[in-house]
């Protein structure tokens, strides 16, 4: 009976994990940056309905910073994503400080905090276009109720619109955010906090001198991840304002696919999705180049 020899063995170890791997790795690489690629030379080709190679250079990255609506789409991607960010991360950070008190129902907020993650943002979208939608939401319940001007009607109102968009955003993602953060705080040395509680330090101080530098790399992973979602956020503006009224919300997402697939506009659609890559990669790479800087110590 023939056997195998120990050093077939090894090598057959060896690469057993690439070839299981090599499948995946094959699809990323065609399906991810081979679109990418093919993206990046749509953006400087004449294509309109259907692609076309023939070259144009940097024609539709001209006409695409000429657009008013492009200009807009940055401008309440700007108010969208600072208000994402922030508001995201402040709610976050007080609801795992309140949850790391350990107070006795714990058990049940944590799941209700993160139950709105598990939806999707076509639900969420939907969901809050009903409430907000004055005459059948909100503001029609508060005036059932005997209030006669009370008035809500952001939904509808262009220059409030965008502030909707970040409301549904926040409601579903600050509990994900203070999961992050509670984990950073379950982390932290006990010891270190008892100490400085014997040395006299009120619970204000611990927490601003102690215990929040401490949680650097929750905020700075929060970020990073708040981020990527503002610029990529899609679904959640069709399901909530289909970008109206008008073009108030429409962000760089929508105003892809809009001159992408409905406009006839493909090289302009390019040339939006590229530049929102290249915003990507600009909070991607150096939070990667500082995570891996840090490994090397």
């Amino acid at each position: 009976m023939a056997t195998t020899s120990p050093g077939a063995l090894r090598r057959l170890q060896d690469w057993l994990p690439r070839l299981v791997l090599a499948p995946s790795f094959a699809l990323v690489l065609v399906f991810v940056y081979g679109f990418i690629v093919w993206t990046a030379v749509l953006s400087m080709s004449t294509s309109r309905i259907l692609p076309v190679y023939k070259w144009a250079g940097f024609d539709a990255y001209e006409r695409l910073f000429a657009q008013p609506n492009w200009w807009m789409a940055l401008k309440n991607l700007a108010i969208f994503g600072s208000l994402y960010i922030i508001v995201c991360i402040a709610l976050g950070l007080f609801l795992a400080i309140l949850l790391d008190q350990r107070i006795r129902i714990e058990g049940v907020l944590r799941p209700i905090y993160l139950y709105p993650m598990a939806l999707s943002f076509v639900v969420t979208g939907t969901a809050w276009k009903w409430f907000l939608n004055p005459g059948m939401g909100f503001q029609n319940t508060v005036r059932g109720w005997g209030w006669e001007s009370f008035t809500f009607d952001w939904l509808v109102r262009p220059d409030m619109a965008i502030y909707t968009v970040a409301i549904a955003g926040i409601w579903q993602a600050s509990g994900f955010v203070m999961a992050m953060f509670l984990a950073g705080l379950r982390g932290i040395d006990s010891e270190m906090l008892k100490a400085a509680t014997v040395d006299g330090a009120s619970t204000f101080t611990i927490y601003r001198r102690i215990v929040i530098p401490l949680l650097r790399p929750a905020f700075l992973s929060a970020v990073i991840v708040l981020a990527h979602m503002a610029i990529k956020s899609y679904d959640l503006v069709i399901a909530l304002t289909g970008g109206g009224p008008g073009n108030a919300t429409e962000l760089p997402s929508t105003f892809m696919y809009s001159y992408t697939f409905t406009r006839s506009q493909m090289a302009v659609g390019s040339a939006s999705a590229m530049i929102m890559l290249m915003g990507i990669a600009a909070i991607m790479v150096p939070y990667l180049y500082s995570e891996l800087r840090e490994e090397k110590r």
